[in-house]
């Protein structure tokens, strides 16, 4: 099965080796038929700190790294 790759921005880097990043999605609600965005916050593996905040990523699944970390970041 393929890993899933998503793209986001960096909220935040103060962490060693990890960054926060943001994913937001849009979709049309069923009902209103109105675009809603919904956004989540993934932790993901950067090993040589390079991304700062306001980056745009990419992040990819792997396995788990730490308590909260399942995502690498694979491209800035």
């Amino acid at each position: 099965m393929p890993k899933r790759i998503l793209q986001g921005t960096v909220t935040s880097d103060k962490n060693d080796q990890t960054v926060t990043v943001m994913v937001e999605r849009r979709f049309t609600h069923p009902v209103l038929k109105k675009t809603v965005r919904k956004s989540k916050k993934y932790r993901a593996h950067d090993p040589q700190n390079t991304f700062k905040v306001g980056d745009s990523v990419r992040i990819q699944e792997c396995g788990p790294v730490s308590k909260s970390k399942r995502w690498e970041v694979v491209a800035g």
